[in-house]
């Protein structure tokens, strides 16, 4: 459910892109009623979807806390891109903006992971995992590396789909190629730690 609830900004902005490219004069004049003229039509779903992410993302925190719950820290920071990012698209009209804000968010988690371990000699992986699996010192710095390497790949990789296909290719690999890289990642990093496991057991 969880997983679901995080996903749920990048969902609703995949709906509402494909949504508003499905009915271009509808979503054309939605998108100028509400951020004014001077928007080509062409400019509409990404727009659509900028505004759709935004108001998710803060409905997500309202609603946490309307609920007495944590809001994660994570999801504050992701906040605060979404609207910066997000908001220079609808100000400035331009794609440009929101399609770096992944790259921005992958890089901030690949510097939290390794400043982190440079600067505070802390594993932040160990910290959220230790409780569930125990490893060796050795595999736990090898597990965040990897975790590093990963974000940082995962940034230049939407770069380079938003700066060399089209921009509803980039829409739909923001979705489903990052869940998907995602999925693999974490099957391959399962399967090395269940080898560690079976060596502690046996």
């Amino acid at each position: 459910m969880k997983f679901l609830f995080d996903l749920l900004p990048v969902l609703l902005f995949f709906a509402a892109y494909k949504f508003a490219g499905a009915s271009p004069e509808a979503s054309h004049a939605l998108v100028t009623l509400l951020l004014g003229d001077g928007i080509v039509a062409s400019q509409a779903p990404i727009l659509m979807a900028t505004a759709v992410a935004i108001l998710a993302t803060i409905g997500q925190v309202l609603w946490l806390i309307a609920r007495g719950r944590k809001v994660d820290t994570m999801l504050w920071v992701s906040l605060v891109i979404i609207v910066v990012f997000g908001g220079a698209t609808l100000f400035l009209h331009d794609a440009t903006f929101i399609q770096w804000k992944p790259t921005v968010l992958y890089w901030l988690f690949a510097l939290t992971l390794a400043g982190s371990a440079f600067f505070l000699k802390r594993n932040l992986i160990r910290s959220l995992m230790q409780e569930q699996v125990q490893l060796p010192d050795a595999v736990w710095a090898r597990l965040n590396l990897s975790w590093i390497a990963f974000f940082a790949v995962m940034g230049i990789l939407n770069i380079y789909v938003a700066k060399h296909y089209s921009e509803d290719t980039w829409v739909s690999f923001k979705l489903y190629g990052g869940m998907g890289l995602m999925f693999l990642f974490v099957l391959a990093q399962g399967f090395m730690l269940s080898r560690h496991i079976e060596e502690k057991n046996s």
